[in-house]
């Protein structure tokens, strides 16, 4: 029997039926209206992620949420270990500005999420439409020494959420951070994303009418967008790992795996050789007043040579080892380091890399521009008030280098030529490495005195402090202190004191001894050089001269007399360690350098050790003395400010 429409039951049916799917419809298009509505207060906002470490990434998300408020849409800005991932299917746009951290792994602060994102892509029963009201855009920073890790946290994220469905509609952008040229290219990435939010280039918009994306009047802008833009001023002009981030808009399929970004394959240059120093690099450091030679190396006048030009003392280097300060050049044949350290006193304004990829210069010209460049600015001091005459005169022959200025000078292939360039002019070599290179320490020929960075005693801290590339880098430290132990010449283990990060290690550190075997211990305090978006030491970071002294002689005294306390410079808040059955002769140290024996010795190419050019140290730079380790031939000023006393001269207080 055909069912009759004009029956109740059936017409109450269809009624219901209709209602029903009126509802339905009328529910999501109210639903949709309402998302899209920027005057609705309950709007949900958007939400940028920033996933970071030392916090540059952090600083570029706040840098897109005051540029997204500026253009009329409210974002809020989230650190992801705050956040609920479960929530995430709530939001209608989310932007992540996310770093590779600890060779591929993600920054802590983003750990949860990324663990969620992982169980919830395998889990069939979260399903792929989960996010499939969610649009997204991600930015990520890394480095392309990374090899295949480059960026994958970004790439990770931009995967995943697809798979639960969320719709991509920025394509995934790229930094490598061995291109610099950060804020160039965020602020284009940013760009984009205010188009796609105003629904240029088919993004369909966030808001979907014509009244967002309007510049907020001035009247409008208030007093937070200013705090934002004050507290990130300090580290724009920031590179880092995270962070020099290069110029990468996208990164593009190539053929099989390969990648190209910005027509580089993999990070590398397709065709032809890359210079290590780029134009923002090179920038940067010459504002620091670096002088550039060629392609990787550089030059720089320490303020100790200013200091000692002008008779007012050298650093600690005169005092534990004869060093002449205004003799002294500072220099480096590569800008480029395997770690971040916390403390970096260039605030890794420096590239970063895990082996020589870098178009290589000749030593000979880096050595013979390096003096060129140091003579230059020597002969600038002419003139300047206190520079004595016969001082400027020495200096503008250099006797000393410390290959130390930034960077890893050991990376360059071609040290042991530009070691032996240095030796043939009688100038003296100290090389600082930071031990995550020991068969290029094992390679080294002599040189004066060999440094290994020894910044904590236990591998979480060494992880901490000095944030290294390499995955081993335990095991390549290791290395380079057994390393350190085969060398005949001088050997130094630099410890650099970092309170609340290493100075309660004593009995790690004094474990270290052993497989090194250092003639020498130098510990310092760390120096507070501001703070920036890639380092957060303060000046409670740093230690007083009464905390290394402390330090010092604990870390001696667990050395059951193999090392005593021998040095100290007061004004650069250092100690000196030494071999007792080395150095130290009826009571009398003998921490200096006879350079002049040690040039004869290297040129009569026969073997020698560290006992062999050893001189006497003054009395003056013996630990525990009234001078303090300042040389008393030397006068030294401090600037007036509170210091009270009658004796001034021109304006400063002489001592």
């Amino acid at each position: 029997m055909p069912l009759s429409l004009s029956s109740y039951p059936t017409r109450l049916t269809i009624l219901t039926l209709l209602s029903a799917t009126t509802l339905y419809f009328f529910y999501k298009s109210r639903r949709r209206l309402k998302s899209l509505n920027p005057n609705n207060p309950q709007t949900p906002k958007g939400k940028i992620f920033y996933i970071s470490q030392t916090g540059t990434s952090k600083t570029l998300a706040k840098n897109l949420h005051i540029c997204l408020k500026l253009n009329g849409f409210e974002f809020d800005l989230v650190d992801p270990k705050e956040y609920e991932p479960e929530d995430l299917c709530k939001e209608s746009f989310v932007l992540v500005v996310a770093s590779t951290w600890d060779d591929g792994k993600s920054p802590e602060n983003g750990g949860f999420f990324v663990d969620w994102l992982n169980e919830s892509v395998d889990d069939f029963r979260v399903g792929g439409l989960l996010l499939s009201e969610c649009k997204f855009g991600v930015f990520g920073v890394g480095s392309g020494s990374y090899g295949d890790k480059f960026n994958v946290v970004a790439r990770d994220f931009s995967r995943k959420l697809r798979k639960l469905g969320g719709v991509e509609v920025l394509e995934l952008c790229e930094g490598d951070v061995d291109e610099g040229n950060l804020d160039e290219v965020f602020g284009e990435w940013s760009e984009r994303v205010v188009g796609v939010l105003r629904g240029e280039n088919g993004g369909g918009g966030y808001m979907g009418n014509d009244e967002v994306g309007d510049v907020r009047d001035e009247e409008e802008y208030n007093d937070d967008d200013d705090d934002e833009l004050e507290e990130n001023d300090e580290g724009s002009g920031i590179v880092d790992l995270e962070d020099i981030a290069g110029k990468g808009p996208s990164r593009k399929k190539g053929v099989g795996d390969n990648k190209l970004v910005n027509g580089k394959l993999n990070g590398g240059v397709v065709n032809g050789e890359k210079a290590m120093v780029t134009p923002v690099i090179r920038a940067s450091l010459e504002k620091q007043g670096y002088k550039i030679i060629g392609t990787h190396s550089g030059v720089k006048l320490c303020r100790w040579t200013k200091s000692q030009l002008r008779g007012r003392g050298g650093c600690y280097k005169h005092s534990f080892y004869g060093i002449e300060s205004h003799r002294c050049m500072e220099a480096t044949p590569s800008l480029a380091c395997a770690n971040k350290c916390v403390f970096c006193w260039r605030h890794h304004t420096n590239p970063v890399g895990k082996s020589w990829t870098w178009k290589m210069d000749d030593p000979i010209e880096i050595v013979d521009t390096a003096i060129d460049l140091h003579t230059k600015m020597i002969k600038q001091m002419k003139g300047v008030p206190g520079v004595k005459a016969e001082r400027l005169s020495e200096g503008l022959s250099p006797r000393h280098c410390a290959l130390s200025l930034v960077g890893e000078p050991i990376m360059y292939p071609e040290i042991n030529s530009l070691v032996d360039e240095l030796h043939k002019r009688r100038i003296s070599t100290f090389l600082v490495t930071n031990a995550q290179f020991p068969d290029k320490i094992r390679l080294l020929k002599p040189i004066t005195q060999l440094y290994v960075s020894v910044d904590a005693g236990t591998k979480d801290s060494l992880k901490a402090v000095d944030r290294p590339l390499f995955g081993d880098f335990w095991e390549r430290f290791l290395d380079s202190l057994k390393a350190l132990k085969e060398k005949e010449q001088r050997t130094v283990y630099r410890l650099t004191l970092v309170k609340g990060w290493n100075t309660e290690e004593v009995d790690a550190y004094s474990s270290l001894f052993s497989i090194g075997k250092p003639d020498f211990v130098e510990i310092k305090g760390v120096t507070y050089c501001g703070s920036s978006a890639t380092s957060k030491l303060t000046m409670e970071n740093v230690p007083w001269h009464s905390d290394v002294k402390e330090f010092s002689e604990a870390l001696a005294k667990k050395s059951n007399g193999e090392y005593e306390v021998a040095c100290e410079h007061v004004h650069s808040c250092c100690v000196l360690l030494a071999k007792v059955d080395k150095f130290k002769m009826n009571g009398q140290w003998f921490t200096w350098i006879d350079y002049e024996k040690f040039h004869d010795l290297v040129a009569s190419g026969k073997p020698f050790t560290s006992k062999d050019y050893m001189t006497p140290t003054p009395s003056w730079a013996v630990y525990g003395a009234e001078e303090g380790g300042f040389d008393p031939e030397q006068l030294r000023y401090k600037k007036e400010r509170h210091h009270k006393s009658s004796r001034k001269e021109n304006g400063s207080l002489k001592e």
